[in-house]
């Protein structure tokens, strides 16, 4: 049973100014001596990282497609512990949900979560219109509680007057109003923010101006009442430790990190910890050497492409990369890592690990997969069933090897296996399929005794 008070951040579609109501609101709580419990809405590695550095705690994901709706509730759970309220940013629009239906929506998770929604609306070139934009989103569900809205992009004090009189027969609270001239922009890459470990002086700086604008803009007590009015959710709390007495001791598990690889979700970790794993992190922007007796190296994504010169300048880490994936230990690689371990990327020498070019191109492949297993790898077994997400911009030539990793539903294979490696441009999250990481950690344990012998 879970009682945290709760409130979700949504939008009337995207670039309405979710992330910048949400995580000022982060923030803003956080100044206000709460301990908030930030979440988003969704496969966004980005969001997650500014919620973590307004909220001083990890920022998570709930994304029904990739956990299942079943473990909504229980993710939940595990990443409010403690806290005195959640924030939870939503993703596109309030219904914009996989394939343009309901599942994984913003709308879907918070009625999952039994939450109430804040409705951001861009009020700019509109008066009395916003009346019927806010009628529609909360009438359209009647199962998703649209309990108050911020109005973002006013332009002055007389518009704020005309927005506030057309909603007022609503009776739907407006909880904050704030200015074009209030707005603080945040650098734009794809679809997304910078990344925080790409700018993380710049990004406290900017969090903190943002949570002093939240704060004198919107209605803190009443968002926080609005968050109390949950009640209790009827779950229990997921738990990222092994149900097998038998863990593996003395795995250590390399996770790259720093600016060039910095997406990952901390599930996937927890649970290689709950698998018996160490978790080092090293950064291959910076380091020449591995942690000191890594067995498993992981390489999740990022923007390779951005640190493509300082990556291929490093050919010490380069080398020592190609020399632990060639002997045959466990790694991973997923989106950015595939990048990192091909022979180029734009001409850049990368590791050279797996026999593929890569190239930054115009074209974003963007979407939710089902994935089969093709090949059998130390992550995961031949023929088990996956959910994941792709989000790039850039090709690998060839797109799968011999042994390719998938078989995306409707798409070609892809991805490669060979020897330890299992490289692919699919992010999956491990909660929904905890025998993935606990497989690699025993695997990478029987491998690590067979060497002992």
């Amino acid at each position: 049973m879970v009682d945290t008070p709760r409130i979700v951040v949504a939008g009337t579609h995207s670039g309405v100014g979710k992330t910048t109501v949400a995580s000022g609101l982060m923030a803003a709580l956080s100044s206000e001596g709460f301990r908030v419990a930030p979440f988003k809405v969704g496969p966004d590695f980005i969001d997650p990282s500014y919620h973590t550095l307004a909220a001083g705690r990890p920022g998570r994901n709930l994304d029904a497609f990739l956990s299942g709706p079943e473990l909504i509730g229980p993710l939940f759970a595990h990443g409010a512990q403690d806290a005195d309220i959640a924030v939870i940013e939503g993703v596109m629009g309030l219904f914009d949900g996989k394939g343009g239906g309901d599942l994984a929506s913003t709308a879907h998770v918070a009625r999952l979560l039994e939450a109430p929604i804040v409705l951001v609306v861009d009020a700019r070139a509109m008066s009395r219109s916003v009346a019927a934009m806010v009628h529609g989103y909360t009438t359209f569900d009647s199962k998703s509680r649209v309990a108050g809205v911020v109005l973002n992009r006013v332009g002055s004090t007389t518009h704020q007057k005309m927005l506030r009189e057309a909603l007022r027969p609503l009776g739907i609270p407006v909880l904050g109003v704030l200015r074009r001239d209030d707005e603080l922009e945040t650098p734009d890459r794809h679809l997304g923010l910078v990344p925080v470990a790409e700018r993380h002086g710049e990004a406290a700086r900017t969090l903190d101006a943002l949570g002093m604008v939240i704060s004198r803009s919107l209605n803190l007590d009443g968002i926080v009442r609005l968050a109390r009015s949950a009640g209790t959710l009827g779950v229990e709390r997921w738990s990222p430790e092994s149900p097998d007495l038998d863990l593996s001791e003395g795995v250590r598990v390399a996770v790259a990190a720093g600016p060039s690889f910095s997406f990952l979700y901390r599930e996937n970790l927890e649970l290689l910890r709950g698998a018996g794993a160490e978790i080092v992190t090293f950064d291959p922007t910076t380091e020449e050497e591995l942690p000191v007796g890594t067995d498993v190296l992981y390489l999740g994504g990022g923007f390779p492409e951005t640190y493509a010169e300082t990556l291929s300048v490093n050919g010490r880490m380069r080398y020592n990369v190609r020399d632990f994936a060639e002997s045959g230990r466990p790694t991973v690689a997923e989106c950015g890592g595939l990048l990192y371990l091909v022979r180029e990327l734009d001409g850049h020498p990368m590791c050279g690990v797996l026999d593929a070019e890569a190239t930054m191109t115009h074209r974003l492949t963007l979407g939710y997969r089902e994935a089969r297993a093709l090949t059998a790898s130390p992550l995961v077994e031949s023929g088990a069933d996956v959910h994941g997400h792709e989000f790039h911009y850039s090709a690998v030539e060839p797109g799968a090897g011999e042994r390719p990793a998938w078989d995306l539903a409707g798409r070609a294979p892809e991805g490669f296996v060979a020897g330890g490696v299992h490289a692919s441009y699919l992010h999956t999250h491990w909660a929904a399929t905890p025998e993935l990481p606990r497989r690699l950690v025993r695997v990478a344990s029987r491998r690590s005794m067979e060497v002992a012998l």
